[in-house]
């Protein structure tokens, strides 16, 4: 290939590389911020746009044993990556007292994806059965020190957090399987009544989607 043409070739990709970002709005891969553990999980009151905005509080929601708070949206791929399995381990620990929690912290007017009306499409496309909140304000998300979707924040029954960080090693394109294996991990250790891993190792995901 000759000079000339080559630098044509890299200036098309450049070109064609910013045409995709400003069609698709690719996101950034963003890691939890890791709020510290032993954090009292912050209160809120949200509604849930799946029931006709009915407003939900923390204090209902929570297990009697632990509760799961995930700061997802409808249309990020790291959370569709994983909103099967997701779906499955609520499934799978319910009845055992751990309860679920997922809000979107998005801004649908920038993200139309992520409106409260394509939350209700998402809840029946996925078969998603735990709440659903609309975090309008984006406060919540700020609560919390949320950074990306999905961010998983796991308390014990006195609302202390004893894990945050990812679901498992699995990500969008790096072929592992999607396990929940250190949720799973932090569940059992919280039922068992044994300590919490030491290691805890970041989500990672879109970034939110803040206003302004």
């Amino acid at each position: 290939m000759r000079l000339g043409d080559n630098c044509l070739a890299e200036t098309t990709a450049a070109k064609f590389a910013i045409f995709v970002n400003q069609k698709f709005k690719v996101m950034a891969n963003t890691p939890s911020n890791m709020l510290p553990l032993g954090t009292t999980a912050p209160s809120f009151e949200l509604p849930e746009p799946t029931v006709g905005d009915k407003l939900r509080k923390l204090e209902d929601l929570k297990g009697k044993k632990g509760t799961l708070v995930i700061f997802m949206c409808n249309h990020c791929p790291f959370v569709l990556h994983v909103i099967d399995k997701l779906q499955e381990l609520y499934e799978d620990y319910k009845d055992r007292g751990i309860a679920f929690i997922g809000i979107n912290a998005n801004d649908p007017e920038a993200y139309p994806d992520d409106s409260p009306e394509k939350m209700q499409e998402f809840v029946k496309e996925k078969s998603v059965t735990f709440p659903y909140l609309f975090d309008e304000s984006q406060q919540v998300a700020k609560d919390y020190d949320a950074a990306c979707t999905p961010d998983f924040y796991f308390f014990d029954k006195d609302l202390k957090l004893v894990y945050r960080g990812q679901m498992d090693d699995s990500r969008p394109g790096n072929q592992k399987e999607v396990t929940g294996e250190d949720l799973i991990i932090a569940f059992e250790n919280l039922l068992a009544d044994q300590p919490q891993e030491e290691i805890q190792k970041p989500s990672l995901g879109c970034n939110i989607k803040w206003k302004g």
